[in-house]
């Protein structure tokens, strides 16, 4: 008669720690969400997760695509006179990154370490006397590192009511 090499509840309990660690192995392997960007019109609040992040460093030629090739951005409804609230998560301004407001292409605000800008009764829609307005905008916000170079953007879509 042989004996066996281990008991019933050793053979559990490490068939127990296997699962354990390799449960802990495959969530290390998963990618860490970006930090969120937000935009509040009025009671309304649409958040996403930055459209164009690699860890590093993006081409200004990809700045320019992901400003412009907005696809899969949320849309929030803004109407002329509400205020505009615009937030980041402490994440994207922390070890001196600052990031920006965009609209349609263009700079909005500064760079900023700060995480909320508020706009009250701001017309994003307004065009200066120069034609029909449109019924749409590209808000976008772009995180940049100390050196003033682009790492991310979150894209949003500001539909006017």
């Amino acid at each position: 008669m042989t004996a066996p090499l281990f008991s019933g509840r050793a053979r559990r309990s490490v068939a127990a720690l296997g699962a354990v660690s390799a449960g802990l192995l495959l969530l290390s392997a998963c990618d860490k969400p970006t930090p969120l960007a937000t935009v509040t019109v009025g009671t309304t609040t649409v958040s996403a997760e930055a459209a164009c992040h690699d860890g590093k460093e993006l081409s200004m030629e990809k700045v320019q695509e992901c400003l412009t090739n907005l696809k899969d951005a949320k849309a929030v409804s803004y109407a002329r006179g509400d205020t505009l609230r615009l937030g980041v998560e402490p994440d994207v301004v922390e070890d001196g990154k600052q990031w920006q407001a965009v609209l349609d292409g263009q700079p909005i605000t500064e760079p900023s370490s700060n995480t909320y800008r508020s706009f009250p009764g701001a017309d994003v829609f307004a065009t200066g006397g120069q034609g029909e307005a449109p019924t749409s905008k590209k808000l976008a916000f772009v995180q940049v590192g100390r050196d003033g170079k682009p790492l991310a953007v979150w894209s949003f879509n500001l539909k006017l009511k």
